[in-house]
């Protein structure tokens, strides 16, 4: 018998025993596989995804204020980390409580439930958690308390008001208006959040007699400025977090179906101008409140300050991520503008019209601002689709660009008008006077 025969029994043995063993990289990958978190439909507190982020990663990352566990421990925050302290000292200070062992237990039953809000695993220890939940959760209550006690002293300026008023005293945050606008900004940025119900329940644990309301039309109070919304039993809702309620706040009374699929393209106001479009600002300051009727499109006034750019952005990313359960009505919005706009000079005609209200001071900047806020933005429709094709039909039409030449080179102006007046009359004349001499030609 060959040596070959011998050898082959031999070999099918080695085969088996290495079955028997496994192999390092199938249990390098079990071990990745069971170190997976699971999906979970709490998630409502998201990172900003990198195709938005790379575009203009300042416009979502916080100028003074660090809130919630993304942006945890960073130096530069360290001011506001005192601040933040001294709040908590004061609300102390104020119930006349020694320390925040009164907080502690419902802070631990909402441990877990506000872990699963954020889409990352928060790898803070539980000591570090629940420290992070309660001083940036007080210190945003007591903000809002403040902002809510000096519009009521300014309303009624009554001794149990200015009594009360002493109690926040030596507050560098309220003499600041620059810290407050950043505040607000910081505010609303979509790393910088912390679960409403938390907030909400600390709210209701430091609530003093004379305060009767929620936070949630606590927080509604203090962005109120930005324009008229619900009444305030509308804000008596189930709000994730603060941006989460500023948004429902600015699209309530929308439609609560899917956006209409469309080809968000038009001409720019511009061209829409030379098509015999004309602009007017609307009465109202809705989103929806953008029309299109007899040759008049109707926009809401837009005030565009520096922290535009990072307010509709914030709101876009919470729009866009995946997991979100929002309508795109902030991304529909800016694309719609941003088709107005390709120049300083389309936004020189909607400053005209009184549509656009420019604080950057220069169109130029503006118009590259919401160029830019589009990039890498996916859509499939449009809750303006309807608008979108009624522009563009009114352009196709030539009657529509005649008459609109017309009105721009021969009636812009009152000596325009007689000029073309004396124009017509002196042709009607020679034709007069021709027709006149033909016939007596004739005779």
């Amino acid at each position: 018998m060959s040596n070959h025969q011998f050898n082959q029994p031999i070999q099918h043995a080695e085969i088996n025993d290495c079955s028997m063993v496994q192999d390092h990289v199938s249990i390098h990958i079990g071990n990745m596989l069971r170190s997976v978190p699971a999906t979970s439909p709490e998630h409502s507190i998201f990172r900003v995804l990198h195709q938005l982020r790379q575009v203009n990663e300042k416009a979502y990352e916080p100028v003074i204020l660090a809130i919630g566990p993304y942006h945890h421990g960073n130096d530069k925050f360290k001011f506001m980390e005192e601040q933040k302290l001294r709040y908590l000292q004061q609300l102390l200070k104020r119930r006349k409580e020694e320390s925040v062992d009164r907080y502690m237990p419902t802070l631990r039953e909402l441990e877990q439930q506000a872990r699963n809000c954020y889409e990352e695993t928060i790898d803070l220890s539980q000591e570090k958690f629940l420290a992070m939940m309660l001083i940036d959760g007080c210190f945003i209550i007591e903000l809002l308390r403040k902002y809510i006690l000096n519009k009521s002293i300014d309303e009624d300026d009554s001794d149990r008001l200015r009594h009360c008023r002493s109690c926040y005293l030596d507050d560098p945050l309220g003499e600041s208006d620059w810290l407050q606008y950043h505040l607000r900004r910081d505010l609303l940025l979509l790393e910088n959040q912390l679960p409403l119900f938390v907030l909400s329940k600390l709210y209701d644990l430091t609530r003093g007699p004379d305060e009767h309301h929620e936070f949630n039309v606590v927080a509604i109070e203090y962005f109120e400025f930005e324009g008229e919304g619900p009444d305030r039993n509308w804000a008596r809702g189930n709000w994730e977090h603060i941006l989460h309620l500023y948004h429902a706040w600015c699209t309530n009374g929308l439609p609560r179906e899917p956006s209409l699929p469309c080809t968000p393209v038009m001409p720019s106001a511009i061209e829409l101008g030379e098509s015999g479009v004309r602009f007017r600002a609307a009465e109202g300051c809705h989103l929806g409140d953008i029309k299109f009727e007899n040759g008049t499109l109707e926009i809401p006034v837009l005030m565009v300050q520096d922290n535009t750019e990072s307010k509709y952005r914030n709101l876009i990313a919470y729009e866009q991520h995946p997991q979100s359960r929002v309508i795109n009505y902030f991304t529909d919005y800016v694309i719609f503008i941003d088709c107005l706009i390709n120049s300083s000079k389309d936004v020189k005609v909607l400053r005209s019209a009184g549509i656009i209200e420019n604080w950057l001071g220069d169109d130029e900047v503006l118009a590259q601002m919401f160029n830019k806020m589009c990039d890498n933005i996916v859509s499939y429709g449009s809750c303006y689709s309807e608008i979108f094709e009624n522009l563009n039909a009114h352009c196709k039409k030539r009657r529509n660009v005649w008459m609109a030449t017309l009105r721009r080179e021969y009636f812009h102006s009152p000596w325009a008008f007689l000029s073309v007046v004396a124009a017509i009359m002196l042709l009607l004349l020679t034709a007069a006077q021709t027709l006149y001499s033909v016939l007596s030609y004739q005779k």
